[in-house]
């Protein structure tokens, strides 16, 4: 845990405006990853050809809309996968690993990004670690990213909708857009 922890500097050292897009990986099917260097994603469907939009939420029995795509800090999933490669970032099991401080305090729910032609909105629905997070990245991994430091950072990542369809390619820049208040 203490490794973990001394890798939190790191993350919160991620730019705050605009950062890039590190990896793309679709889900095809339960326990299956692609790496892409392109993507297209859809208002209706997420990231075209991801599990997401034929699988149904345990909540509401239909794909939930509020979960469409995953961002992950690439920081954190190098932290977590104890490296750079980023084949074992893939295995958290998020589409879009960015290079972007995706805490709270910077991402609050509806703040808007840019990625390549899209536009994703940030929802208000968690993303926290769960059994297969515990089976691929350990119980401290876990601990860490569940805990209260942890979702304040985001560590395990946050949920988006598409707001505007378009492409995404793996090193595009991320613009947030701020919330309108």
């Amino acid at each position: 845990m203490s490794a973990l922890e001394a890798g939190l500097d790191e993350v919160r050292s991620a730019p705050v405006r605009e950062g890039t897009l590190q990896l793309i990986a679709r889900r095809p099917a339960t326990e299956e990853r692609e790496i892409l260097e392109e993507a297209e994603l859809d208002v209706d469907s997420g990231l075209v050809g991801d599990m997401w939009s034929y699988r149904p939420s345990q909540r509401t029995g239909a794909p939930n809309l509020e979960t469409q795509v995953t961002l992950m800090s690439a920081r954190a999933a190098a932290l977590v996968s104890g490296g750079n490669d980023p084949e074992g970032w893939a295995q958290a099991g998020d589409q879009l690993y960015v290079d972007l401080d995706l805490s709270e305090a910077n991402l609050p729910p509806g703040t808007r990004i840019e990625i390549g032609t899209a536009v994703l909105e940030v929802t208000e629905e968690p993303h926290l670690g769960c059994g297969k997070f515990v089976k691929r990245f350990g119980v401290d991994a876990m601990k860490l990213v569940n805990s209260e430091v942890g979702r304040g950072l985001r560590l395990r990542g946050m949920n988006t909708r598409v707001v505007v369809q378009g492409t995404v390619r793996t090193g595009d820049t991320l613009r947030v857009v701020p919330v309108a208040t």
